[in-house]
């Protein structure tokens, strides 16, 4: 880590557990600063970055069985950024907020949970037909982990006919094929779930959050990563006010 910051700086400064891919966290941090009122320089969030891409993979340790556990190198890096200064965690990745429980109990700062968040900001929608489709990698689905998150708001989730070609996707854009082949091969499996009676889509794999850039702006999506970047500048603004951060308790339920 460069410039070890005191643990006692009383402003937001918020450490991103990256590299899950590259691409991904690069644009998580320009979202943060997209939706940032900044005025000057100075008004930006303060964000510790550690882009790692030697994490291991969480689709080789979920899906196939033949992978090293992630756990410990995230745990090591969400101790380094609380180390560094951190006074909160984001991490750029759904499939890895299987180990959000883990990195919560290693760390005395809050993680603010993508999926938790998400999942919220569904529930507190008006949703006509409460289906929403659901674009992810197969090890979130395995998981359920957004299942698990929106069941207190009775939301069924409907997936696309073909995960492998969503797979393909994910897998191209790791690595850095975001051209626009690609692009076209997401909006025709977007395009095809949104035919499915749904009322909205979830994007929740940030690889194809990089992709869902160049969507357009009429659709009814809501972009898992958005929802970090916008929680992030809800979190750094309320840093004072919020004293003890009991804003984020929801983030961690």
């Amino acid at each position: 880590m460069i410039g070890i910051t005191s643990p006692t700086v009383r402003y937001p400064i918020v450490g991103i557990l990256g590299g899950m891919g590259p691409d991904a966290t690069v644009d998580l941090m320009r979202r943060v600063i997209v939706a940032t009122p900044a005025k000057s320089e100075q008004d930006h969030i303060h964000m510790i970055v550690d882009c790692n891409p030697q994490v291991p993979s969480r689709i080789a340790a979920i899906i196939e069985g033949t992978g090293q556990d992630p756990a410990p190198e995230l745990l090591r890096m969400a101790r380094g950024l609380e180390t560094a200064g951190a006074t909160a965690l984001a991490m750029p990745c759904n499939t890895a907020h299987a180990y959000a429980e883990q990195i919560s109990a290693a760390v005395d700062i809050p993680l603010l949970n993508m999926i938790t968040m998400t999942a919220t900001r569904i529930g507190a929608m008006n949703l006509r037909r409460q289906r929403v489709g659901l674009l992810a990698s197969t090890a979130v689905r395995i998981l359920g982990l957004y299942e698990t998150a929106l069941r207190p708001f009775d939301v069924t989730l409907i997936y696309p006919d073909r995960q492998d070609n969503v797979m393909d996707l994910i897998r191209t854009v790791k690595d850095g094929g975001v051209g626009a082949a690609t692009r076209q091969g997401f909006a025709e499996i977007a395009t095809s779930l949104l035919a499915n009676e749904i009322d909205m889509m979830l994007i929740a794999c940030t690889e194809l959050s990089v992709l869902a850039n160049g969507m357009r702006r009429d659709l009814p999506i809501l972009d898992a990563l958005n929802v970090l970047s916008e929680e992030i500048v809800a979190y750094a603004l309320n840093f004072d006010r919020a004293g003890d951060q009991e804003l984020l308790e929801v983030s961690n339920r």
